[in-house]
């Protein structure tokens, strides 16, 4: 757990890069920071952490993107995942912590390595697998705050462009990640960590659209990844130690 000037400063950081992360390219918060909220706040309340913020900085983003969002296309996803969101809640409020990071870090050191290979995968095609993706997505968010990949791989094997994937994923992170409050509540923080955290994200949605347009989608793409690698296999090893 954190606490103090130090420990808000650090909550701050974290959520600024993801933010940034997030109001670039569309998904990321979860990725770079859940597995870091979760060794700074404990797993409950860094994934916790985790929907809340993704999910204000999903709000920025689609507030000048929403006139491209796909209702027709989202809607099989959405209701998927508002089916398992409360599955993964469960889950998550019933685990040891040990296990709780354990699965956390395996969840999010799997889903990357998929996104990094770009699975092709025939049942994440069509209708069907927006369903399987939703499902996985909504079960991954509530339970380790990591809906983003599931997404992904739809979004790849479904042929969306990058200018389609942006505003769906931000429509889609606004929804699930009110699904998973709803499901689970919101952060206990005190009143100095919610002001860096608001701060953090007010910033990131500046630098990241400030960064949408100069950074190399590519470069920028696998950085995230690997950082998101990073944490999660981080997280593994320390659910590991612990058991």
């Amino acid at each position: 757990m954190v606490s103090g000037l130090a420990g808000d400063l650090t909550l701050g950081a974290v959520v600024l890069a993801g933010a940034s992360v997030q109001r670039m390219a569309g998904i990321g918060f979860a990725l770079v920071t859940a597995p870091v909220l979760a060794l700074l706040l404990g797993p409950e309340q860094g994934v916790v952490l985790s929907n809340c913020a993704a999910g204000a900085i999903s709000a920025i983003g689609l507030a000048s993107t929403w006139r491209q969002v796909r209702p027709g296309a989202m809607l099989p996803l959405i209701a998927a995942a508002a089916c398992t969101v409360p599955l993964g809640a469960w889950v998550a409020a019933r685990l040891p912590e040990a296990q709780l990071f354990a699965v956390m870090g395996a969840l999010v050191t799997v889903a990357v390595l998929l996104v990094l290979r770009g699975a092709r995968v025939a049942a994440l095609r069509g209708r069907g697998g927006a369903v399987a993706a939703g499902a996985a997505s909504g079960f991954m968010n509530s339970a380790a705050g990591v809906g983003g990949p599931a997404l992904s791989l739809y979004a790849v094997n479904a042929g969306w462009t990058v200018r389609e994937f942006v505003p769906n994923a931000q429509f889609y992170g606004l929804t699930v990640n009110l699904f998973s409050l709803l499901a689970k509540g919101v952060p206990r923080l005190a009143g100095p960590a919610w002001l860096a955290v608001a701060v953090a994200l007010a910033l990131g949605a500046v630098i990241g659209h400030w960064a949408a347009d100069r950074v190399p989608e590519r470069g920028a793409r696998t950085v995230v990844l690997l950082l998101a690698l990073g944490g999660g296999v981080t997280t593994l090893l320390k659910g590991m130690s612990m058991l």
